[in-house]
């Protein structure tokens, strides 16, 4: 997979990239390899760049039993199915797989890798001058598909305390990775309480700290959350709800999937407690919210199982009454008396873990494509920056844009605008059709002509 397709040009005789491109996509994860899908349809000459391997974050840069939060027959791309029972949830491993066989059943022009290290605009021509680890490329147009989860972010709060191996998500492995005793993990997304549930299931004991988020159910009625959203056309919502841009979701495909309840990990002995606040000479201080952040999680719940009975009675589907998903299990200790400060050392405290998000990393990026506060500018990828294009970040176009699936219907909405411009810059009017002409056959005499000198005339030498 490091060799370039015919729509890029085969590499060069001394073994370098191609010098010139129409389109570089930077990165080959599951955005790059979308994007490579749709320009190839279009016929337009790209190059794909990747520092590492194919879909490298999924096969290092997670946990190891990480697997995809949507079951496999929805978390793919339409022209391939995995191959596996359609309901499971697949591992990150199978993903990283499925992406390198993607790539190659559509013969993708990825090079790996190569790291791209600085885009400018040309001064003088339309274009951009890319720098990379393997020398300069000069690209009509330029993709930013490097995905949302470039750089973790770990909040200021984090304690100065050596005595503690502190980690982001991005660098937790599996329990063995840490040292004994207790941990506090900060954040409940869906990657905190999966950390947080495989560190207490082998045996350690664990704080989690629980801000505000959506608490869906796995499944409801024989469907899948996945089904229910589509279904209520939520994955097509263009911007997230007022006041809920920043909070979380808690969903899990571990285990064969199951909802996650805050109220089970706690009688499973995981110990809840509210929003981080502070740390102060070993000691950890949480916001008093615990309960409100469990009950707007509930409400979350709850309301979407309303929306799905009366979906099936307005449509008059046949799918089985689940009364018992409404049964919740007794409010432990933790969260009807919840801790406001903890005693690392007291508690045997030894390892914190920061499930606390990821930002971008576009400083690679000199080009006028950024609002006042760094963030892309852009409609539906379609950058304001004439030429660049991003692709894969959260709510890109709607809901399901940083998802498999949804990341490769951007794709095509990008790959037709370009596939457009490509025809635009390509046209030639009647004048310069006629004068292309004229000098392909000017060209052409000139080359016949020097070929009779050569050759001489009739009873001449040569």
């Amino acid at each position: 997979m490091t060799e370039l397709n015919q729509a890029a040009g085969q590499k060069s005789p001394d073994g370098e990239i191609e010098k010139t491109i129409d389109t570089l996509v930077v990165g080959a994860g599951q955005a790059g390899v979308a994007m490579s899908e749709h320009l190839s349809k279009h016929g337009v000459p790209h190059l794909v760049l990747e520092r590492k391997r194919i879909a490298e974050a999924w096969r290092t840069g997670r946990w190891d039993s990480l697997v995809a939060n949507g079951p496999a027959w929805h978390d793919r791309f339409p022209g391939l199915e995995f191959g596996l029972d359609p309901e499971a949830f697949v591992t990150k491993e199978q993903v990283a797989d499925y992406f390198e066989t993607y790539a190659e059943k559509i013969n993708a022009p990825i090079r790996t890798g190569v790291e791209v290290k600085k885009v400018v605009r040309k001064a003088d021509k339309s274009g951009f001058t890319v720098e990379t680890s393997a020398g300069v490329i000069q690209a009509e147009r330029v993709v930013v598909a490097t995905g949302p989860f470039q750089r973790p972010v770990v909040p200021p709060i984090a304690p100065q305390e050596d005595k503690l191996t502190q980690i982001h998500s991005a660098e937790y492995r599996n329990p063995e990775q840490l040292p004994e005793g207790a941990v506090l993990v900060v954040g409940a997304g869906s990657s905190g309480v999966q950390i947080a549930d495989e560190l207490e299931r082998a045996g350690r004991k664990v704080y989690l700290s629980v801000g505000p988020h959506d608490r869906p159910p796995r499944a409801y009625r024989n469907r899948d959350y996945c089904w229910w959203l589509g279904v209520f056309g939520e994955w097509d919502a263009e911007a997230p709800k007022a006041g809920r841009e920043h909070v979380t979701i808690a969903v899990s495909g571990t285990r064969g999937g199951h909802t996650i309840d805050f109220r089970k990990l706690a009688h499973q002995g995981i110990t809840l407690v509210g929003m981080t606040k502070s740390f102060d000479e070993g000691v950890a201080t949480f916001q008093p919210d615990l309960a409100d952040n469990v009950a707007q999680g509930d409400e979350n719940y709850l309301s979407l199982l309303d929306a799905a009975d009366a979906y099936v009675a307005r449509n008059g589907l046949d799918l089985p009454e689940e009364p018992e998903a409404r049964n919740f299990l007794p409010d432990p200790e933790c969260l009807t008396h919840p801790l406001l400060e903890l005693d690392l050392a007291e508690a045997g405290v030894t390892a914190i873990i920061w499930a606390t998000g990821y930002t971008v990393d576009f400083s690679w990026l000199k080009v006028d494509a950024f609002d006042e506060n760094g963030k892309p500018k852009h409609q539906r990828g379609v950058s304001s920056e004439s030429g660049i294009y991003f692709l894969g970040l959260p709510w890109l176009s709607r809901r399901g844009s940083s998802f498999i699936w949804g990341v490769w219907h951007d794709a095509k909405h990008i790959a037709d605008h370009i596939g457009i411009q490509h025809k635009y810059l390509a046209y030639r009017d009647p004048s310069q059709l006629k004068a292309e002409t004229e000098r392909e056959q000017n060209s052409g005499d000139a080359f016949a002509d020097s070929e009779t000198r050569k050759v001489g005339k009739p009873g001449e030498k040569a």
